[in-house]
């Protein structure tokens, strides 16, 4: 594994790890608390809550908002030879707006996906289910991503191991900032 292959990798993720990362930050504007509500309606599915209180339809909005405008944005700087070089995909010849809501939804839906999980296990809303609280967007981007544009398996399994980590960095930061409730 080469350092090229590695900036390629976290380049290619940009959105999903940028959608990831919004919703701690948008919950700090309080004009838009009226999109703080639970995307399950405080529903429950077997008599426990379907996601919690903490997944809301302002992160989950703004998450994706967010995620669609990077790979949006990731198109436009295609035309430098930078980031052609560090690019896995061909941004000129992919449907761009295909890309950005599969890698936008796909974030959504592996985090939505393992909280639904969590909650069928017992687990607490911000309790620690590792390895899938740092991974689940990595996951939830494969598979809807991976047979569509045909990544390699080599970037999934890159992307899993170095997001782990990575996702324990950023929020523990956000943590000690006081931007993220759990330290993992």
């Amino acid at each position: 594994m080469n350092f090229l292959f590695a900036i390629s990798c976290l380049y290619f993720f940009l959105p999903a790890y940028f959608a990831n990362m919004t919703p701690p930050l948008i919950k700090k504007v309080k004009s838009l608390e009226f999109l703080g509500k639970p995307v399950d309606f405080n529903k429950k599915f077997l008599g426990k809550p379907i996601f919690g209180t903490h997944k809301t339809w302002r992160g989950t909005i703004f998450g994706f908002l967010v995620g669609f405008f990077t790979a949006s944005a990731q198109k436009f700087l295609f035309k430098f030879d930078f980031f052609k070089k560090i690019s896995i995909l061909n941004y000129s010849q992919i449907n761009i707006f295909l890309f950005a809501f599969l890698i936008s939804f796909g974030q959504i839906l592996g985090d939505l996906s393992f909280s639904f999980i969590k909650r069928r296990i017992g687990l607490k809303e911000g309790a620690p289910f590792l390895p899938f609280d740092q991974t689940n967007y990595v996951i939830g981007c494969a598979i809807l991503l991976g047979p569509v544009f045909k990544i390699e398996i080599s970037v999934w399994i890159f992307l899993f191991i170095v997001t782990f980590f990575l996702h324990i960095i950023v929020n523990r930061l956000g943590y000690e900032l006081k931007l993220h409730s759990a330290k993992w």
